[in-house]
């Protein structure tokens, strides 16, 4: 319904758009309904005893400091234990690299403000983070889109997208979210090398990097574009802008992600953000702190690796027994999320109703691609819901899909 109020929102609001997953979100919280919507991590892994302990600590041993506005920056010692594990991965920064976010959906507005004129074009895989698409969406961007395969990215197809004249690339290298897919190693070093050949920068999103459950570790775009000018530079001042998050490892609740780019990069995300909320949360980055830079923190990544490692594998089993023929996903070997692909003539989107009738629901593909497609898609969270939960869901998720093809 059109109303005054219509009349007064800037311009750039006729861009923005409902997350459609926070949308399911609401129709799937029903406890009778297992949803496979979502992007969350399983709470039985959140480690509430720690946070009770760095609680206690923060709070007696540094609470003045705690509760106090910080800098925009980000908590000292957090940016330089973020600086130490880059380095372990071959990245050379210092904190001076380094910016602390109120979560990842954060940097990606900031890259927006910062990077973005009305009419630029962003290259992105399609499909790709819906959040992504939504926080640049305000700034009037205009996508560009490259598809994916089992290995990523189709970078034998980056130079036809680069000619386009495109402002950056976004990429999320490790189980992609929607579809889990891993950019494998060559596309990397292809994607790093053209995108230096043509002056291009990258913008890569790592939420899920460190939750891979099988296979070898794949260097991180950032680290093989700093081997690029390594001798050069003694500290990092590449192409690529990365970004990751204590969402998936701690707790989405504290909503704590962290930016690396050159330092000139930082700068202006620091002035872009000061605008914006002056500083992530003090006590939560001094609460991360505490319970992240501890040797136990190593053990507590295993026992998410093989939490969702098995809930993974249950999802592939129950697929693999209960989906018809016709239908096919992927085995993506980390991360949070799968994709299913079914026979062309069936409409995710039309599906969910009855989907949500059988008590069960997923996110439609078509949301993930910018400028349309993945009719006939879906994407499945399997960290949520436990593994007995996760039979009878795609169990009935199945029965829709055979109700539509009959």
């Amino acid at each position: 319904m059109h109303t005054l109020w219509d009349e007064r929102f800037a311009l750039r609001t006729d861009n923005l758009k409902s997350s459609a997953i926070r949308e399911l979100l609401k129709i799937t919280s029903l406890p009778d309904v297992i949803s496979f919507a979502g992007g969350l991590p399983a709470p039985e892994v959140f480690p509430i005893e720690r946070f009770k302990e760095a609680s206690d600590i923060v709070l007696t041993e540094m609470g003045e400091k705690a509760l106090q506005y910080g800098t925009t920056e980000g908590y000292q010692p957090l940016r330089e234990m973020i600086a130490r594990n880059a380095g372990k991965y071959g990245l050379k920064i210092s904190a001076d690299n380094v910016m602390i976010t109120t979560g990842s959906q954060q940097a990606l507005d900031l890259m927006g403000r910062i990077f973005i004129n009305r009419g630029d074009r962003v290259l992105v895989e399609s499909p790709t983070y819906l959040g992504a698409i939504q926080a640049w969406n305000a700034y009037g961007v205009k996508f560009v889109t490259i598809p994916f395969d089992k290995d990523g990215m189709q970078t034998q197809e980056l130079e036809s997208r680069l000619r386009l004249g495109i402002k950056f690339i976004y990429v999320l290298p490790n189980f992609q979210n929607p579809t889990g897919v891993t950019l494998s190693r060559e596309r990397r070093k292809q994607l790093v090398e053209v995108a230096n050949a043509y002056g291009v920068p990258i913008f890569e999103d790592d939420p899920y990097g460190q939750l891979r459950y099988e296979g070898e570790h794949l260097p991180p775009v950032v680290v093989l574009d700093d081997e690029i000018r390594a001798k050069e530079f003694p500290i990092y001042s590449g192409n690529v802008i990365y970004t990751s998050t204590f969402s998936k490892i701690l707790a989405p609740g504290l909503r704590l992600a962290w930016v690396v780019a050159p330092v000139e990069v930082i700068k202006k995300l620091v002035q872009a953000k000061q605008g914006c909320d002056l500083n992530t949360s003090t006590f939560n980055q001094y609460l991360a702190y505490q319970v992240a830079n501890d040797p136990w923190m190593k053990s507590h990544i295993c026992v998410i690796r093989k939490t969702y490692k098995e809930r993974r594998d249950v999802m592939l089993k129950a697929l693999e027994e209960y989906m018809p023929e016709g239908v096919q996903w992927t085995k993506p070997k980390g991360g949070l999320f799968l994709w299913v692909t079914l026979p062309e003539c069936i409409d995710t989107q039309a599906i969910f109703p009855a989907a949500v009738e059988q008590k069960v629901a997923f996110v439609p593909g078509g949301s993930f691609h910018p400028k349309g497609g993945g009719h006939n898609t879906m994407r499945l969270n399997f960290s949520n819901s436990k593994p007995e939960l996760i039979v009878e869901g795609i169990k009935r998720l199945a029965k829709v899909v055979k109700d539509n093809l009959k």
